[in-house]
């Protein structure tokens, strides 16, 4: 467990986040060339945010990403750099996927999931709290 743990300068922490991000309009134009390059400039983006990519896998409409994070990173914050600046730099490469299946600037469904994760279960930390000995 305490390898999982990690430390700021007044702070430690072990939080993870599990995001997925749909195409625009559900469209069916990730290639695993495309999906190989987004993973790289996911660990990019991540990396200026003091975050780690942990995992990264998708399908042809929609990714998903296991991200470590500090608590200082709003998650919103993050999904909108994640998102835009992939957006950008594939659009530049041209993909013909991207190009016969979507249209203007879009690359993302304006939505996302976040879920957090990692850790005990929340019962087991509802008991472990509840266990604490209150002062009287």
């Amino acid at each position: 467990m305490s390898n999982d743990l990690r430390r700021g300068r007044h702070v430690v922490y072990n939080l993870h986040v599990h995001l997925v991000f749909v195409a625009k309009y559900r469209r069916k134009v990730f290639t695993k060339q495309i999906l190989d390059d987004m993973q790289v400039i996911f660990e990019e983006v991540c990396s200026k945010f003091e975050a780690q990519l942990v995992e990264f896998d998708g399908e042809n409409d929609h990714v998903h990403l296991l991200v470590v994070y500090p608590p200082k990173v709003a998650i919103s914050s993050l999904v909108n750099s994640l998102k835009g600046v992939s957006s950008r730099l594939l659009r530049k490469k041209e993909y013909p996927s991207l190009k016969e299946q979507l249209w203007g600037d879009a690359l993302w469904s304006p939505s996302y999931f976040a879920g957090s994760c990692g850790g005990a279960p929340i019962e087991i930390i509802r008991q472990y709290i509840e266990q604490q000995n209150t002062p009287h």
